[in-house]
């Protein structure tokens, strides 16, 4: 089996999974649950970062069509990773995000496009979020976490630390921001009554955190698994995409 045919193999058995996937209500914020007026704040303030995003995906593709594999692939590690939860005290449900792949691989603006289309499909097809909340869900998901993965990793892997480290570092608190800043939205739209904000940040965030750290840990550590694979198993392709295209070095 040549390098290519078996990128193409990993990423049919991400797609595969994600048939078997549980529908179960997540914690994405659900359609309907949020006002109106933070609806459309929060889809308004993703809509630059949408842009920017689906520039630099036209511009990897045509400067390298092979990194549709490696997109594709990115696309069906978040949907799978993000489609499997975890049982919540609250009755809801946690979940891995999958996007700081994408974001060390090819940036958080590409990583925006993808939890986007991520989060649309689940929401029309598993009842994942919802419409009216896609804004909030992908400011969180598909931005803030994306970003600080970003963040961690570009500014960390010159600095002598082991890259799997660093990887892992990256992946596991771009996850833990997602659900830092959904925290956020559910306490600016929902404050307490006694407390205000704050006290209302303080239930969500300490709610979330019993199965979010440790989902955290998780993702961290098959995101090295997923590079460490890519890089391995797909040395020939990944060298040709170049250095132009990929943010991983």
């Amino acid at each position: 089996m040549t390098q290519s045919k078996k990128i193409w193999f990993f990423a049919y058995t991400a797609l595969v999974t994600l048939a078997f996937a549980q529908t179960v209500n997540a914690m994405h914020i659900m359609e309907g649950f949020l006002q109106p007026i933070w609806c459309v704040a929060w889809g308004v303030l993703c809509l630059p970062f949408i842009i920017k995003g689906i520039k630099k995906t036209n511009e990897i593709i045509k400067e390298n069509q092979q990194a549709i594999i490696l997109l594709a692939m990115a696309g069906a590690f978040t949907f799978v990773l993000s489609a499997l939860k975890i049982p919540s005290v609250t009755g809801s449900s946690s979940h891995m995000t999958g996007l700081g792949f994408a974001a060390i691989m090819f940036g958080p603006f590409v990583a925006c496009v993808l939890g986007l289309i991520v989060l649309l499909f689940q929401a029309l097809l598993l009842a994942h979020g919802g419409l009216t909340t896609l804004g909030a869900n992908v400011f969180s998901m598909g931005i803030v976490g994306p970003i600080l993965a970003f963040f961690i990793y570009t500014s960390l892997k010159n600095t002598g630390i082991n890259k799997k480290v660093i990887i892992f570092l990256a992946a596991a608190l771009g996850d833990l921001a997602t659900y830092v800043t959904t925290s956020v939205q559910l306490a600016l739209a929902f404050p307490s009554e006694v407390g205000g904000f704050m006290a209302s940040f303080a239930k969500f965030a300490s709610i979330f955190a019993v199965t979010q750290v440790p989902l955290a840990i998780m993702e961290g550590i098959l995101t090295v698994v997923l590079i460490n694979m890519i890089v391995s198993y797909g040395k020939d392709l990944f060298q040709s995409i170049g250095k132009g295209v990929l943010v991983y070095e």
